[in-house]
């Protein structure tokens, strides 16, 4: 069971502003892969985990699992494909405290199948899987965070999912509990289920089908500046898009403009010959968060960042902030 994602958006307010961890996203997760979800806080890694879980509807595009389009879903459709179609690995385990090992795993399946013995097979059956079938009858607080967390990615297989999301799986974890889970998520991608996992543990990496970066990574190359000559109106870069170079204005001046939950745009602030702009997105791995267009005929040159700083530092410089604040 394929899953496929089309120009996926995802905004909402944030005060007078609007916020867009995805905008526009296209992507493809074969059945059988873990695919791993990489990218600085905010860059949409949480969000696309719950719109594949149906908890989060998109701003616009779509999501299929399968034959679902699952962004459609509404009602009894809506609450099966949660129950069946979806297993949710959380960072913090939740867990519940007063329960068992077993317990907790039993809950997703008392609310399909009811008690029984046929539940409690099951559930001593998933723990086996992920190697506890000793600890069933231990309390969250008598386990390490490592079974703890495979607890939860047991509770989350109650019903066999063709899709299992994990968000940031190994966060709370020491270097000796990760091993197994890491080695259990790569044992859970087999064909019939993909895995897709958000994390910032590049210990995943080598495990990984496949990486998604949903936010630029810090350029260290050097490469010739690029030099660009602007009519009124056009733009250097645009809000929300991935940001790898620092610009300095040769000759004119660029505004600074963002959107509003309005779609209006209000301006932020005016750069003019001999600032620059642009230094954050590829300093810290952000995306653009707002426009940068000419006001007139313009000329901005763009470095990356190690060549960025090599002119800032040169002895001979006198750049300005585009805010008008000294360089950092």
């Amino acid at each position: 069971m394929n899953i496929s994602v089309e120009n996926l958006t995802v905004e909402y307010p944030s005060g007078e502003y609007v916020i867009r961890p995805l905008d526009s996203l296209d992507l493809e997760v074969a059945t059988g892969e873990l695919v791993l979800l990489l990218g600085a806080s905010g860059s949409g890694k949480t969000t696309l985990l719950s719109v594949l879980a149906a908890i989060l509807k998109p701003t616009a595009g779509s999501v299929r699992v399968g034959d679902v389009d699952v962004t459609s879903l509404h009602g009894a459709g809506l609450r099966d494909y949660r129950r069946r179609s979806v297993g949710i690995v959380f960072q913090a385990f939740n867990l519940v405290p007063s329960l068992t090992a077993r317990e907790n795993v039993e809950i997703p399946l008392r609310l399909t199948r009811g008690r029984g013995r046929r539940v409690r097979e099951r559930a001593t059956e998933l723990l086996e899987a992920v190697d506890l079938g000793d600890r069933a009858r231990h309390r969250p607080g008598d386990l390490s965070g490592g079974q703890q967390q495979r607890v939860a990615i047991a509770r989350a297989l109650a019903h066999d999912p063709p899709l299992v999301l994990a968000d940031e799986p190994t966060a709370h974890l020491d270097y000796v509990q990760v091993e197994g889970v890491l080695r259990l998520l790569r044992r859970l991608a087999e064909p019939g289920r993909a895995v897709v996992v958000a994390t910032h543990d590049e210990r995943m990496l080598p495990l990984a089908d496949r990486v998604i970066e949903l936010s630029p990574r810090a350029s260290t190359a050097s490469k010739a500046p690029e030099q660009t000559i602007l009519r009124a109106g056009e733009t250097v870069f645009e809000q929300g898009e991935a940001g790898e170079l620092v610009y300095i204005v040769d000759d004119g001046e660029i505004e600074i403009v963002r959107e509003r939950k309005d779609g209006s745009l209000v301006r932020m602030a005016a750069v003019e010959t001999g600032e620059y702009f642009g230094e954050l997105a590829p300093m810290f791995g952000l995306r653009r968060s707002a426009t940068a267009r000419a006001v007139r005929p313009t000329t901005v040159t763009g470095y990356t960042l190690r060549d960025f700083r090599a002119r800032v530092n040169a002895p001979d410089a006198d750049l300005i902030a585009g805010d008008g604040t000294p360089p950092p």
